[in-house]
Parts: structure tokens; sequence; C-alpha cells
């Protein structure tokens, strides 16, 4: 899913999730506003707490390791897993400039 798609999503009135994959210094850095700090790091933590109906995008900084959460999730049959893609660098330059890049 691209940045502006989730933008135009939630502000349709989506009910969309969205988790930032990143590490808290990351975050805090930068980051769109609304969404879950869970760190893949401690994915084996967080990852039996999600409702694998609700529809959920992942995050990071480049879409990369979102998009691996993603692959995963999806071969144990969650069916509403979005990648962001470009993650939250591509979400600064195509919809919110104030979110600042590293």
């Amino acid at each position: 899913m691209t940045p502006k798609e989730f933008g135009e999503r939630v502000r349709g009135g989506d009910d969309l999730l969205l988790v930032d994959v990143r590490e808290p210094e990351e975050y805090e850095l930068a980051r769109v506003e609304g969404a879950r700090l869970l760190p893949l790091r401690l994915f084996n933590e967080w990852a039996p707490s999600l409702d694998p109906e609700r529809e959920t995008v992942f995050i990071c900084h480049h879409g990369i390791r979102s998009a691996q959460v993603c692959s995963f999730l999806a071969r144990q049959g969650f069916e509403k897993v979005y990648n962001l893609a470009g993650g939250i660098d591509r979400w600064s330059v195509e919809v919110d400039p104030s979110v600042p890049r590293y």
C-alpha cells in the first residue's frame, strides 16, 4: 500500500491499524501520528496479540523490515496485512513533509 493510499483510506474513515516496527530511537526521530510502536526485535512478544481480522499496515524506515513482517504473517494465514511501501521516508516525501527524514 502506498503512503497516499494509506492516507486516503484513513481520511475516508477506514479503521486501519498502523504498526511501526522500527526501534524506539527511530520512532523518536520521525513517526506517523497514531502509529503503534512494536519493534521488530520483540516480534515474538507482540505478534500473538495481532488480530488476523483487522486490516493492519506495517511501516519501517524504507519498507524492508515491514515487508518481512507482512510476508511472515501472510504465511501464517493473515490476509489483511499490508506493507507501507517506501516506509516513513516515502511518507515524508509524498504525504507529510513535516515528518523529518533521516
